[in-house]
Order: structure tokens, then sequence, then C-alpha cells
């Protein structure tokens, strides 16, 4: 219902088309213009489909490198391992030892 104080004016900017109240010197409300990306209703299946299978591909994905996980945290550690025992023990430096 529009009111004799308001009226239509369509936005500079987005297109929407705003309704001011003169008497209250602000926009009352507004319609946004249609999109033109908007899905359409009848592809809403497929779309859902290729949805559903993103989410199973990463769940997929994140289950594989949990089961890996495991293999590259002790490969690393034996690694470590490798690594420590290759080094010379040394007495640590103690601030008050370099006095």
């Amino acid at each position: 219902m529009k009111l004799q104080s308001e009226f239509e004016v369509p936005c500079p900017c987005c297109s929407a088309m705003l309704v001011i109240d003169t008497n209250l010197r602000r926009v009352v409300r507004h319609a946004e213009p249609p999109r033109g990306d908007a899905p359409e209703l009848s592809h809403a299946e497929r779309i859902l489909a290729e949805q559903a299978a993103r989410r199973e591909a990463l769940f997929a994905k994140s289950v594989e490198s949990e089961r890996t996980r495991d293999d590259d945290l002790s490969r690393r550690f034996e690694e470590a391992m490798k690594q420590a025992g290759e080094e010379p023990v040394t007495k640590p430096t103690r601030d008050f030892d370099l006095d």
C-alpha cells in the first residue's frame, strides 16, 4: 500500500526501487532488482548433486590424509632422531658461564 507522502525512485547505483516517505524524510522500503546470475529452479537437483559430490570428495581427501598422518609423523620422528644422533653432544652454555 502506497501512501500519498511516498514516492518511488530507482537507485542510481544498483537499480533497486526505493520508496521514500517525504514526511519522514527517509527510505521506508526498497525492492532489489532481479539478479541475472540466480540459478534456475529446474537446475536445483543438478546443483545439489554437484555440491554433494564436492563435499564427499573433500571428506574422502581428509580421511586419506588422516590415514597417512601416522606414517608421516613417524617418518618425521625417525628423521629427527637420526639427525639428533648425528649431532655431537655438547654441554649447553649458561648465561653466568659467559662471565
